[in-house]
């Protein structure tokens, strides 16, 4: 039996590998020249300067059930800390590997934090029972909640400022359900797994899945677009809803409502070739792979409503990654790389170069002294990488409550279309974004289960 795989990202990866696991012909089509989707490294800025073009730090990766099962060949980086949030002050408050360190650095806040973690990280790989559920049934409620309410828990507001940090991966306002879920999943991925990152490359995830495909027969086609769906007996598409709406002859009704699909905030992202390390005035960011700049939940909020409501902020939330501080082979001897976005709105033009870079130079002075080269992609270039990028946004699609789950459409099984063989398996389905490979895992086995009924 043959299968046909739309997209090279890690979900469309993930999936044909499930599906060639199982015994079928496999091919995988790639419109762009290189595989990867979101897991491709370049020189983006100077010669020797190997940068991470979309995705570069990966706690779900390591995470992924799947993934862990393939044992691919790659290298994780463990940074010594995940992640560090400075202030103005020039103290920072830092993620730990360790709960109680962490817990312990947040003086008055410790119970706090205890209490909002500690059960999520003891209770880690979560077995999907309803008795676990109940019993996690607290945290899972908190998971919920917009993050404002729950930063409000804490008594400082140093503390609160770090929670949003965590919250503004989200890509919602933290004033919005479920922006707290995302805090809690990142901190307590930082306890269990880390936030680490591939040695050489974020390439090196999508190289070593590709060779696992091949290992099982699997073929890959680069420079191969689809415009219309080829014979096949299982398609899986890791494509975008609206994407799919325009290959596929869907049903009206069905095309509809992928094209209705919302995408959120889009980002403005700025790559550095520097001359040395970011001179961060809190020593502590300098042992995190990933820095948080923004410094109040107040200022953090003002920049994520501003993503939604079309205006950029002027002083931009701003996550930043120093993969070359833990990995020299990215970098020429003595030189350093960087790598930072922020959200503005959906496909907005505005160059955000100048506004980030205020926001490394707040925390870090003299940082554009050891900037040798820079290299900056909005909304429109990300897209134009990766189509399943729309307007620039990195989650393939709004997560809140409404489309957290039942994406993109209302459905009881999510990755079937009405369309017999017919499977869409980016990260606009569940589990949604990250690099985890799960959509396409979990769209694979729904086609296998299909092909058997």
């Amino acid at each position: 039996m043959k299968a046909v795989v739309i997209g090279s990202g890690p979900n469309g990866l993930a999936g044909a590998i499930a599906l060639a696991r199982a015994g079928l012909e496999v091919e995988v089509h790639e419109a762009e020249p290189e595989i990867g989707g979101g897991l491709r490294s370049a020189e983006l800025t100077l010669p020797g300067f190997v940068h991470d073009v979309c995705s570069a730090i990966h706690p779900l990766a390591v995470a992924s059930p799947f993934f862990r099962e393939l044992e691919l060949n790659v290298e994780w980086v463990h940074p010594d800390a995940p992640a560090a949030h400075p202030f103005d002050d020039g103290t920072a408050l830092v993620l730990e590997r360790d709960l109680a360190a962490t817990a312990a650095a947040l003086g008055q806040d410790e119970d706090v934090y205890q209490s909002l973690v500690g059960s999520l990280v003891e209770g880690w790989p979560y077995p999907y029972s309803p008795r676990a559920l109940l019993e996690l049934r607290g945290a899972v409620l908190t998971a919920l909640s917009a993050a404002r309410p729950v930063a409000e828990r804490f008594r400082e507001p140093r503390t609160q400022g770090w929670f949003a940090g965590f919250a503004a991966h989200s890509m919602l306002p933290l004033e919005r359900r479920p922006s707290a879920g995302f805090a809690l999943a990142l901190l307590t991925l930082g306890h269990a797994v880390g936030w680490p990152f591939p040695r050489g490359g974020s390439q090196r995830l999508a190289d070593a899945l590709a060779a696992r495909l091949l290992e099982l027969g699997g073929e890959i086609h680069v420079s191969s677009p689809v415009d219309e769906l080829p014979d096949a007996d299982v398609l899986l598409a890791d494509v975008s809803p609206r994407e799919l709406a325009r290959i596929a002859p869907l049903p009206e009704r069905y095309a509809g409502r992928l094209r209705a699909y919302r995408h959120g905030p889009g980002a403005f992202k700025v790559d550095w070739a520097l001359d040395g390390p970011i001179p961060w005035r809190a020593d502590d960011c300098a042992r995190a792979g990933t820095v948080h700049l923004g410094g109040s939940f107040e200022e953090i909020s003002a920049s994520e409503w501003g993503a939604w409501s079309g205006r950029p902020a002027g002083k931009p939330f701003v996550l930043l990654a120093q993969t070359s501080l833990f990995d020299p082979s990215r970098v020429p001897a003595g030189k350093q790389a960087a790598w930072a976005y922020c959200h503005v709105p959906n496909g907005s033009s505005e160059n955000m170069t100048e506004r980030i870079e205020a926001q490394v130079e707040r925390f870090a002075p003299g940082f554009r002294e050891r900037i040798l080269g820079r290299h900056s992609m909005g909304p429109a270039e990300l897209e134009a990488h990766n189509r399943n990028l729309v307007g620039g946004d990195l989650n393939g699609g709004v997560m809140d409550l409404g489309q957290l789950l039942l994406r993109p459409a209302r459905k009881l099984v999510p990755y079937r279309t009405p369309l017999r063989g017919i499977y869409l398996c980016s990260a606009s389905t569940p589990p949604g974004g990250g690099v985890h490979g799960m959509c396409g895992y979990s769209a694979a086995r729904v086609a296998l289960r299909d092909l058997r009924a």
